[in-house]
C-alpha cells in the first residue's frame, strides 16, 4: 500500500493509497498516533479510498511539543486539515476514535462530509468529564478554586476544559454517522451514546463485552470487520444507483 508522509502546516501526517478523488479523514483518540490507521487504510484503498491520517497535539511525532492535546488547540488544527482535505479530494469521509470524534465534530459541524466512522467516540464531555470528577471525588467548587488536579487513574480535571464543556455542546449532528460501541466501556455510558444515536439518526453497533479500546484480536477482528461491512454496504448501494441511472 502507497505511503507517503507529509507536514500540513507543521502537522505531521500521512497519506495512503494511490491518487483518488475519495478519501477518509481519520483522527485518533488520546495515546493514539497517525501509524495506527494504516490497517484501516488497508481495507478503505480497496474501495477506492485514500486515508489522510494525522499526529494530534502531544502524540506521535508531537509528543515533545509545546502545544496541549486540548480542543482549543485540536479542533482550530482540524479545521486547518479539513481546508487542505477539501482543496485536494472531492468526496470526504470521516473515521474517528474516542475523544478525535469529539474534536471533529466540534470542528467539522457545518462541513459537508459524505459518511463517519465513529468507534467509541466522546460525544458528550460534560457527561464524561462529571463522571471523572465524581471518580475522583472533586467538586466543581473545588476544581474552580484548584484550576487543575491530577487522578489517581491519570487524568487531570481542569476548570478550564470543563467551562470549555460546558461551552461547547454537541448540539448538531447532520453528517450520516455509524457508530460502534463497546458494551462494557468503562468511559462512556451506553445510554448517552444511544441518546446521542437516536437524536442524530446513527446507526449503532454495540459489541458484546467490547471495551473503550478495540484492542485484543478478536475486538480488533470485529472493528474492521464493522469498517469492512461498511463499505461493502456503501459499494453496493452506489452501484445500484450506477444501474437506476443508467
Amino acid at each position: 500500500m502507497e505511503q507517503k508522509d507529509l507536514c500540513i502546516e507543521k502537522i505531521p501526517a500521512v497519506i495512503w493509497g494511490t491518487h483518488s478523488n475519495k478519501m477518509y479523514l481519520y483522527v485518533h483518540g488520546q495515546g493514539g498516533n497517525k501509524k495506527e490507521a494504516k490497517d484501516f487504510a488497508s481495507i478503505a484503498v480497496k474501495y477506492g479510498y485514500q486515508v489522510l491520517s494525522i499526529d494530534l497535539p502531544e502524540h506521535g511525532d508531537r509528543q515533545q511539543g509545546n502545544i496541549s492535546f486540548e480542543p482549543w488547540n485540536a479542533v482550530p488544527e482540524l479545521s486547518c486539515i479539513m481546508t487542505y482535505c477539501k482543496q485536494h479530494w472531492k468526496e470526504i469521509s470521516l473515521f474517528a476514535n474516542s475523544i478525535g470524534a469529539w474534536f471533529s465534530m466540534l470542528a467539522f459541524a457545518n462541513e459537508e462530509l459524505k459518511e463517519c466512522l465513529f468507534v467509541s467516540p466522546v460525544v458528550d464531555m460534560v457527561d464524561l468529564i462529571s463522571n471523572m470528577m465524581m471518580w475522583a471525588n472533586v467538586s466543581e467548587l473545588q476544581l474552580e478554586q484548584e484550576k487543575r488536579i491530577s487522578t489517581d487513574f491519570g487524568q487531570t480535571l481542569s476548570w478550564e476544559y470543563w467551562q470549555y464543556a460546558k461551552g461547547h455542546p454537541i448540539k448538531e449532528w447532520h453528517i450520516p454517522t455509524k457508530i460502534l460501541f463497546g458494551e462494557k466501556d468503562n468511559l462512556i455510558d451506553g445510554s448517552v451514546i444511544e441518546m446521542f444515536s437516536q437524536n442524530f439518526g446513527c446507526e449503532l453497533t454495540v459489541v458484546k463485552d467490547g471495551e473503550h479500546w478495540f484492542h485484543t484480536k478478536q475486538q480488533l477482528d470485529i472493528l474492521f470487520g464493522w469498517a469492512q461491512k461498511s463499505f461493502h454496504t456503501k459499494s453496493i448501494c452506489q452501484n445500484k444507483e450506477y444501474f437506476q441511472d443508467r
